[in-house]
């Protein structure tokens, strides 16, 4: 049987990896005024590191120098 084509491309890899990092105590605050303004405009409370990856996946993915580089 053949493989048909559907509209959702197939989901990427979804197996979370764990990293540690170790940040500025300046950074710490700002993450953490971050979470607070998350909470102030979207009525949910969620920690820092909840917030993390959505926070680097949006940078990154707005970074159009990265971008250009890995179209190229």
């Amino acid at each position: 049987m053949s493989k048909g084509h559907l509209k959702l491309p197939k989901l990427p890899e979804r197996t979370p990896m764990r990293l540690a990092i170790a940040i500025s105590p300046d950074l710490h605050r700002k993450l953490e005024a971050y979470a607070d303004a998350y909470e102030q405009i979207y009525g949910q409370k969620e920690a820092v590191a909840t917030l993390i990856p959505s926070i680097l996946e949006h940078y990154i993915g707005s970074d159009r120098g990265f971008l250009q580089t890995r179209k190229g």
